[in-house]
């Protein structure tokens, strides 16, 4: 790989929700030329196969290559347990930054409660996630969490329906104490508020400033890093259409 430092830094996701981490991406790294890809068609992934996951995540880092990108990007924990592992052992010489749930920083702030880590299915059966637990699963309650990915996707962050959703989901949990709730899914991100009204004063971790911490130090360790004198730049890409593209700038700009 014979990458040029103006280059772009390719991110992708199941659908709308990588646009969280391509928010603290922009944050973090203003000069860099951004393509962002949302899978929306194929979306959700956390209710696919591994081998369905990786397929689809084949073809999308063939075309950011064709992009010209340095580096890329999955703001997917799905996608990144399913795909990540693989795709390093295809792209030997490309950087590859995927995502994990925040078990790790959670466990620091748990003291005799339990944390929350909601994800979808997907994420939680994934042996990515299998060695987080390990790790760092004392005191964790996983809680997938088929269907909340899509009211993100939809743009349905607040309202009665949502509430119930959660309502229901939380409903176990009611009487126990939550020291910190893990947003394992980029798309929760957009969901914090509703979720936090269940969770008044209680942390919400995301993986997102770390996954973009981990992006800077490998960049700047090829020298990849954008020129001082770069403008940054995004370009949102979808396999939904226009209206998906639409629902990424309008979250880009919350």
């Amino acid at each position: 790989m014979n990458a040029h430092s103006s280059a772009p830094i390719g991110i992708f996701d199941s659908g709308v929700g990588g646009i969280s981490v391509l928010k603290e991406a922009v944050r973090q790294m203003p000069r860099e030329h951004f393509i962002f890809f949302g899978d929306t068609k194929n979306a959700p992934y956390g209710t696919k196969s591994k081998e369905d996951v990786l397929n689809l995540c084949r073809g999308i880092v063939e075309m950011l290559l064709q992009k010209g990108c340095k580096a890329i990007v999955i703001a997917c924990n799905t996608a990144t347990s399913a795909a990540a592992a693989f795709l390093r052992a295809e792209y030997a010489s490309l950087p590859i930054i995927g995502m994990e749930p925040a078990l790790k920083p959670a466990s620091l702030i748990r003291q005799d409660g339990i944390v929350l880590s909601l994800a979808t299915p997907g994420t939680i059966a994934g042996e990515k996630y299998a060695h987080l637990y390990a790790l760092y699963g004392e005191g964790v309650a996983s809680l997938p969490c088929p269907g909340l990915m899509e009211f993100a996707e939809r743009g349905e962050l607040a309202g009665e329906r949502l509430n119930r959703y959660l309502r229901e989901l939380f409903a176990p949990y009611s009487d126990q104490k939550v020291e910190a709730v893990v947003l394992g899914c980029t798309h929760y991100v957009f969901l914090k508020d509703a979720i936090q009204a269940f969770f008044p004063g209680v942390p919400l971790i995301d993986g997102n400033e770390g996954t973009v911490r981990q992006l800077i130090r490998r960049l700047d360790a090829l020298n990849l890093l954008a020129p001082p004198d770069a403008a940054g730049k995004v370009e949102l890409l979808s396999s939904g259409g226009p209206e998906a593209i639409a629902q990424m700038k309008a979250l880009l700009e919350l």
